[in-house]
């Protein structure tokens, strides 16, 4: 059976091709995929060839959020029907290495992440028509659930992971810097866990506007109101909480800025190095966590969207069908206009 995929071979070189699809091995299924959203690091693919040490450096099928229609099961996948639609966990990691055994696969040190170019060959992500894997990897949701929806099950579990690394949010005051897809599922996410007040910021009105619905209760655009969080600075900070969803100097100096004495500020962007206000971080006893990925979020994030506990629709923006993939890439590019750009599958 042949599989349309979206290859790219480097810098705004992305193709559509087919090639041969397999038949699921034991414990495997075969997925009709339905819609996989461009999460960042696709574009920065795509728009330039990698990020950081990164890089594109062979053929690669892009794509790692994707949703799907159980359509044949290989033997021993008892687990799952066919019909039903899943999202894919595209984190692989080895169970055997030291991090594994410790129960920290996240820090896995032979770690497969479909659609990654990190390692050499490169593990080939969900961009296709057909898709064969682990049916351990497949977390199945209620009937009344799209695969739009679906398909946003691995980015809420990055956010889900992140509101995680700060314990109980009941009642706490919370800013999220940054109104992309990220931020916005982390406002989702930190609304879910009980935070009671959640400012949210931008540089982008089109990116700010979906916040009320993610959660948010009040949103700065601090492009045209630069001075928009000096109400929230004053008396050594406002904030319990900051989640950087941005990555951007100025962002964070803000949030050094903004969050109280001994309050947390969780990492989600990232980027290169940059200069941080360590006086702040010494003088305020700020706690500042890092958080990357995944691991039992990824089927919490599938519950809270298969019962929308958690709606992610707000963030959905556009779709494009598979062989207009680059105009999806390029769509994602414009902020002025995309959240959760995603494309679909025959």
């Amino acid at each position: 059976m042949l599989t349309r995929v979206a290859r790219l071979y480097g810098k705004q070189d992305l193709k559509v091709e087919t090639q041969e699809s397999g038949e699921p091995g034991a414990g495997q299924v075969l997925l009709r995929m339905a819609a996989g959203g461009i999460c960042g690091s696709d574009l920065h693919y795509y728009q330039d060839g990698g990020f950081g040490p990164i890089q594109v450096r062979e053929p690669i099928i892009s794509g790692h959020e994707a949703s799907g229609y159980v359509e044949k099961l290989g033997d021993g996948a008892s687990t799952l029907t066919t019909g039903a639609l899943v999202a894919v966990n595209p984190s692989q990691p080895c169970g055997k290495c030291h991090y594994c055994t410790i129960n920290q696969p996240i820090h896995c040190l032979d770690m497969r992440f479909m659609g990654s170019a990190m390692r050499l060959p490169h593990e080939q992500g969900m961009f296709r028509d057909w898709l064969v894997v682990p049916q351990s990897q497949c977390f199945a949701f209620s009937a009344d659930i799209t695969p739009a929806e679906a398909a946003c099950t691995e980015p809420l579990a990055v956010c889900l992971h992140a509101v995680a690394q700060v314990g109980d949010l009941s009642g706490k005051k919370v800013l999220v810097t940054g109104a992309g897809p990220i931020g916005l599922l982390t406002v989702a996410a930190a609304r879910h866990a009980g935070a009671t007040e959640i400012v949210v910021t931008d540089l982008a009105d089109a990116a700010l506007t979906r916040a009320p619905a993610m959660g948010a209760s009040h949103t700065v655009n601090v492009a045209t109101n630069p001075q928009g969080l000096a109400p929230y600075q004053e008396g050594k900070g406002s904030f319990d909480v900051v989640f950087d969803c941005s990555a951007a100097g100025p962002a964070l100096r803000s949030a050094f800025a903004s969050i109280k004495p001994r309050g947390t500020i969780v990492q989600v962007g990232v980027t290169g190095d940059m200069t941080i206000p360590v006086n702040a971080l010494v003088g305020k006893e700020v706690i500042w966590r890092g958080s990357q990925r995944f691991d039992q979020e990824f089927g919490e994030a599938a519950k809270a969207i298969s019962s929308r506990a958690i709606d992610v629709r707000p963030i959905i923006s556009h779709h494009f069908p598979l062989e207009n993939a680059v105009e999806a890439f390029e769509q994602a590019g414009d902020r002025s206009a995309a959240c959760k750009v995603q494309i679909t599958f025959s």
